[in-house]
């Protein structure tokens, strides 16, 4: 009996891609002759949806700006995604796998292809910090949490 015809949980990357890759630099060539100490910013975002039953896409998201003083050296955006099978697994399961398991294996490639066309750009490779993605999605369910009380509580004006 095949794993899909028995009740046996399911894991499979079917695949792990680029989905898309974008790089800025607004001030070349002027910015290449800057010699302050530039500054990085990054935001990070994670995000998964159902293609077919059992089947779904998990993307990683960053944009990393960098500037020399108030002027950008460049702007990478960059979403690395992956198809996965999952099956078997109980419901409450699911965005665990989804927001933290498929993320972790997606983020090395995401994090290599940044350095990369980083580097290629002419500057020095942006090396992203590890992630630790558990920690992320427990922050994420925390805030939603706390946001939820408030936005389903109607108080007329006045009333206390």
């Amino acid at each position: 009996m095949s794993a899909q015809q028995s009740n046996d949980p399911v894991f499979g990357i079917q695949r792990v891609y680029l989905k898309d890759l974008s790089l800025e630099i607004p001030n070349a060539p002027q910015i290449f002759l800057e010699t302050q100490a530039p500054s990085v910013e990054i935001q990070l975002d994670v995000a998964s949806q159902g293609l077919v039953e059992g089947i779904y896409e998990s993307n990683v998201t960053v944009t990393v700006t960098t500037k020399a003083g108030d002027k950008v050296a460049f702007l990478v955006e960059a979403k690395q995604a992956g198809i996965f099978e999952v099956r078997n697994v109980p419901a409450e399961q699911l965005p665990l796998i989804l927001n933290v398991v498929c993320p972790n294996i997606i983020y090395p490639y995401l994090r290599s292809n940044v350095a990369d066309v980083v580097q290629r750009a002419g500057f020095p490779p942006i090396h992203l910090a590890e992630i630790n993605f558990e920690a992320l999605y427990q922050q994420r369910l925390a805030q939603q949490q706390e946001e939820a009380p408030k936005s389903s509580i109607y108080v007329p004006n006045g009333a206390q």
